[in-house]
């Protein structure tokens, strides 16, 4: 394919903002409520941002999944469903999108990302297995302990420096990979994992060099690699921007190079193709059908897995808008604005900007509470408290316990601000700005949480907090003192 030319645009005046290559054609009403309401909402839905009811709030920054404007060739595309249980065009349609975009020749449809990671957990994790990764994500870790298996975090030491320059935070650690290939032994281990981009450390990327790296040592010893590929379309565009031996590349190139390194590729449609929906897909035939049985077990027919037919056709024109570099630029252009203009403010962030949010350094603002006290739960409260804005607690409440029913904090304490694709205006990023800055400010009046319901796996959706004091009271009187009648 043709070199593309990068996404760039320079103003005259020399102020450095991303420009949207994309036009508003349907809007949605938002409403900013008043903080006595947002602080009663607090109250209703357990001062946990996932009880909170979209009515009482103003930018939903909680998660990029699912949230994803969709584009008018996608909506398009859903009026020529074919809703036929079996042997469904539409299906065929995204079975073709995967082999044109993804370079797989079999797709297994589950109707999202985390039912990709239980076919596959239940298909190879036993008990005492160990998966090596990059990162765990939330889900994925509950999947692979429920069917008794371990997880092992290989990342090096750079990529748990909040404040950093390099570019590729999310590669696995090599050298650490081999060793506990040598010491666990192959057989003990189903599969290596990479996600793409890494969610909890920051939305941070791993370079093609660092995969063809795994490669080798998973073809020494005859591993298999998985991939997750929700976040694949930004970590190729970060691929373009920061990898020199891919900078006269495409995204259909770097793309196809990445999921070519893997033997199983899986996701999440919400992230990967701005459509609800995901799939397993592999060229390895005896994967296939490791696979295949349980798809109709767990999922539904193997031409549609669980997913609306409207939502598999939307899924394949996403997977060919992926290969737009200027859709995909989009959403890590604005965390990157937002990232840098929250640090002109003194807020500390995770560096650099990775993809699918910006993410607050909660550990450094809160360093006043003990991670006991959860401090990124009780930032992402306060910050709604003071916005209206919601985001998601990526730190120790996103954690389990161990099986002794011991607390395990988090690497990082983070509140991650998420920044779905073509969702939200430049004026709306800077009022998130404007907000972080003021409550930064504000940092010694956050109080701390503590649970009084707590589920025993994933407690992050469901749980249910208190303060352990009146603090929300004292931060309310401070935000009207400053900016009285505002919202």
């Amino acid at each position: 394919m043709a070199k593309q030319d990068h996404v760039k645009i320079t103003f005259y005046n020399g102020e450095n903002i991303p420009l949207e290559l994309h036009k508003v054609r349907i809007v949605q009403k938002l409403n900013l409520v008043p903080i006595e309401r947002r602080l009663e909402a607090l109250e209703e839905g357990g001062f946990n941002t996932f009880g909170l009811k979209t009515t009482d709030v103003f930018l939903d920054m909680l998660t990029d999944s699912g949230v994803n404007a969709m584009s008018d060739n996608q909506l398009a595309a859903m009026m020529q469903a074919d809703d036929a249980y079996a042997g469904s065009q539409s299906f065929m349609r995204m079975h073709k999108a995967v082999q044109e975009v993804l370079d797989k020749k079999y797709l297994l449809p589950a109707h999202q990302g985390r039912a990709a990671e239980n076919i596959i957990a239940c298909a190879y994790i036993k008990r005492g297995s160990l998966v090596p990764m990059n990162y765990h994500f939330t889900t994925v870790l509950a999947h692979i302990t429920q069917y008794g298996g371990r997880i092992v975090e290989l990342l090096y030491d750079e990529a748990y420096k909040i404040a950093s320059d390099h570019p590729f935070k999310g590669n696995m650690n090599i050298e650490k990979l081999e060793e506990v290939v040598r010491k666990e032994g192959a057989s003990n281990i189903p599969f290596i994992r990479m996600e793409a981009s890494t969610n909890l450390i920051g939305g941070q990327p791993f370079s093609v060099q660092n995969l063809r790296d795994v490669r080798a040592i998973a073809d020494k010893y005859g591993i298999r690699i998985v991939l997750d590929a929700s976040l694949l379309g930004e970590n190729a565009y970060l691929v373009l921007k920061r990898e020199e031996e891919f900078a006269d590349s495409s995204m259909e190139e770097v793309i196809k190079i990445i999921t070519g390194l893997a033997d199983i590729v899986y996701f999440s449609a919400r992230k990967l193709s701005s459509s609800r929906g995901g799939g397993i897909c592999t060229n390895d035939e005896k994967i296939y059908r490791e696979l295949e049985p349980l798809i109709p077990l767990f999922e539904g027919f193997l031409t549609y897995g669980g997913m609306s037919v409207r939502e598999i056709e939307a899924i394949a024109v996403g997977l060919y808008e992926t290969l737009d570099e200027s859709m995909i630029c989009q959403s890590p252009q604005f965390i990157e604005y937002l990232v840098n203009s929250a640090m002109a403010n003194g807020v500390p962030m995770v560096t650099p900007a990775g993809v699918l949010g910006a993410h607050v350094n909660a550990m450094e603002i809160c360093q006043h509470l003990p991670q006991t006290q959860y401090p990124a739960g009780s930032f992402a409260a306060a910050f709604y408290l003071i916005s209206g804005v919601r985001g998601m607690e990526r730190g120790s409440l996103s954690n389990q316990r161990d099986e002794y029913g011991n607390e395990t904090y988090a690497d990082m304490e983070l509140l991650r601000l998420a920044v779905p694709r073509r969702v939200f205006t430049l004026s709306q990023i800077k009022y998130v700005v404007d907000r972080l800055a003021w409550l930064y400010d504000n940092r010694e009046l956050i109080g701390g949480l503590k649970f009084v319901y707590e589920p025993p796996v994933l407690r992050f959706f469901m749980g249910r907090l208190e303060p352990v004091s009146d603090w929300p009271q004292k931060l309310m009187a401070k935000f009207k003192e400053d900016f009285g009648d505002s919202l």
